[in-house]
């Protein structure tokens, strides 16, 4: 089922999210769902709170950009309770968008290598080194469980010049062709 995707300026993405454990009820189909919604966006990841869910769950599938990016060919994941056990490398730019954030793409710095733990649908434990690509699309969901937006990463300089964007997709003034709810 596609779900309709949160906009910036709710208030589920600034909340930090639960962690949850195997009785959650109906686990695989949410993240069947989220990969479902994620898809019909044109996304490359999707976390919970986008979907009005304050829950520790998110889904990547970083194919599209396998192209460009090589170690993208295969990263499809669904993390449940993920965490960040170190960041190294370096710091690497790229341009970024979201899904709750539609029309606005900014050059984000982060660093292109994390070790992660997260639990599967099936909650069996992972410890995975990710790089590159899947690094970047990993951090950028996993903000998002963290109560952040990828313009928190912004300067204040940017963020200012992109208020009027911002303060739009807010009061509903934005229409993607998936449907949004503040």
């Amino acid at each position: 089922m596609i779900l309709p995707i949160v906009g910036y300026g709710h208030s589920v993405l600034r909340i930090k999210t639960n962690d949850i454990d195997n009785s959650y009820p109906n686990i695989q189909q949410l993240i069947d769902d989220m990969f479902e919604t994620m898809y019909n966006a044109n996304g490359v990841g999707l976390a919970a709170p986008q979907i009005n869910l304050s829950i520790s769950v998110l889904v990547i599938d970083a194919n599209p950009f396998k192209e460009d990016y090589p170690e993208g060919e295969g990263f499809k994941r669904a993390m449940i309770n993920p965490e960040i056990l170190e960041t190294n490398g370096e710091d690497e730019k790229f341009e970024e968008g979201c899904l709750s954030l539609p029309g606005i793409n900014e050059v984000v710095i982060r660093k292109n290598k994390v070790k992660v733990r997260y639990f599967d649908e099936k909650f069996e434990e992972h410890i995975e080194e990710l790089y590159g690509i899947r690094a970047r699309v990993f951090q950028h969901e996993f903000d998002h469980l963290n109560g952040k937006v990828f313009t928190d990463r912004l300067s204040n300089m940017r963020r200012a010049f992109l208020k009027k964007k911002l303060n739009d997709i807010a009061n509903n003034k934005v229409h993607p062709a998936y449907k949004m709810i503040k």
